[in-house]
Parts: C-alpha cells; structure tokens; sequence
C-alpha cells in the first residue's frame, strides 16, 4: 500500500490503483442482443416499486433490486430514461418495494407494461394492495416489503440507478421469491 499525506490525514491506495493509466483505451462496444443475452445470465429477484399519486396507485416492475449498505439502510433499483411512470414516483415522500413471490408473475407482467391509464392505476386493477400512510404502496403477498424515500440518482447510460434509503420493511419466510433468468420467470427449488 501506498502512504499519501493529504494535510493532516493520510489516504491509502493500493500499488495497482496508483500505476492505472488514466484514461482506457477505447475497445469495440457488444451490441444490445449480447448485452441482454449476456445480462440474462444473472438471475434476480423482481420487485414492484409503488406509491400513492393523486391518490391512485402508480408502480413500475424491477428486476434490478439489490442491498447496497446497512448504515445507513439503503437498497437500489435502477429505472430506464423511457420509463413514463418513475418521473411521477421519484417525486413522492415515500415508495414502498414488493419483493414479488414466486406466484406473482402476473403482477411483474401488469407492472412492467405500459397500461393505458397515464396514471397507471389500471394496473393494480387486478392487484391486491395496500398502502401506508406515508403514501408507499405495498403489493400484497409478497416475501418482503421495504418503505423507502429516494436518497439519491445517478444517470448512467440509458438508465438512473436510484438509492432509496430504508424507514420500515419485514418479510415473509414462507414465500418464495419470483426470480428472472435467462428472460424467462423461474422459481426457487427447495
């Protein structure tokens, strides 16, 4: 390790962070059917990110859910610049994610389409929900539920990945979670 003096602290690096050219060169870009096919390899779980706008429910379906620290509490989905839905919920005090079971591939599919309500409430039409009194609204039946305000956004590419600090959550053991591999829905074998 590498002892830089910055005033009266001291930064460590790494010998291979302090020889790393400082700009790549530039190398051939995959195209999006090998992204996708590629991407498609790791599976993940799908989430529904919800919350009461002007009273009705509004969510978006995300498969791109992760943890990313416990001090503070913060979980991350990331949203496409197309979506016509996260713009009305980035806004709200509070958003509530669904950890969607194994028995819920309906409501991922309701979720991730673009309904024909600019609300969106047509949406939860079929949906068992709840919501809190913060305005997040939960999907009901899920593994796990998490009451979450955004913390902050970062524009990468065609995407925002979102942190969303953590205020409430619980789970349910006893529901499995719905997975996406490979583009197609799966279910965890015991």
């Amino acid at each position: 390790m590498l002892q830089q003096k910055v005033g009266r602290s001291i930064r460590m690096e790494s010998s291979t962070q302090a020889k790393r050219p400082e700009s790549p060169s530039p190398s051939p870009v995959p195209g999006q059917a090998e992204l996708r096919r590629v991407f498609g390899a790791f599976p993940t779980g799908v989430t529904a990110v919800a919350g009461l706008a002007d009273g009705s429910p509004l969510g978006i379906a995300a498969s791109s859910f992760t943890s990313v620290s416990l001090d503070p509490p913060v979980v991350s989905v990331c949203t496409a610049h197309s979506s016509t839905t996260w713009p009305r919920l980035r806004h709200l005090p509070r958003v509530g994610i669904s950890v969607l079971g194994a028995h819920q591939e309906d409501a991922c599919r309701r979720l991730g389409g673009r309904g024909d309500d600019p609300r969106g409430a047509d949406k939860f039409a079929t949906l068992r929900w709840r919501a809190a009194e913060g305005g997040a609204v939960f999907v009901e039946g899920a593994s796990a539920w998490l009451e979450c305000s955004v913390y902050r956004e970062v524009t990468v590419g065609d995407h925002d990945i979102v942190l969303l600090l953590v205020h409430e959550l619980d789970s349910d053991p006893a529901v499995a979670p719905l997975v996406f591999h490979g583009s197609r829905f799966r279910r965890l074998e015991p």
